[in-house]
């Protein structure tokens, strides 16, 4: 069995831009503050991420939701060693 390469930010910026449409958004690879830890591949990036969105597709949704939302636009790459998720997702403002 082949492992797929670890994900990487740009990866997952375009499927959350295709999928929430965010009018804000940063995804941050903190892999290597995670180093030694379960699920960190060695190579310092690939395994840990911190996503912060803001959509109006969150509009009416509560944190649980936005969160789900979050992790279902990136289920596939938890195949590809995706480890972690920290997730701020909010609305923009007015």
């Amino acid at each position: 069995m082949t492992l797929s390469p670890a994900p990487s930010v740009a990866q997952l910026e375009q499927r959350l831009r295709e999928t929430l449409q965010p009018v804000t958004l940063a995804v941050i690879d903190e892999s290597c503050q995670h180093d030694g830890h379960a699920g960190a591949n060695g190579s310092g990036f690939g395994t840990h991420f911190r996503v912060r969105i803001t959509s109006h597709l969150f509009t009416g949704k509560s944190a649980v939701m936005r969160h789900r939302l979050v992790y279902d636009a990136l289920r596939e790459f938890m195949d590809q060693g995706l480890h972690a998720l920290a997730i701020e997702a909010g609305l923009p403002p007015v």
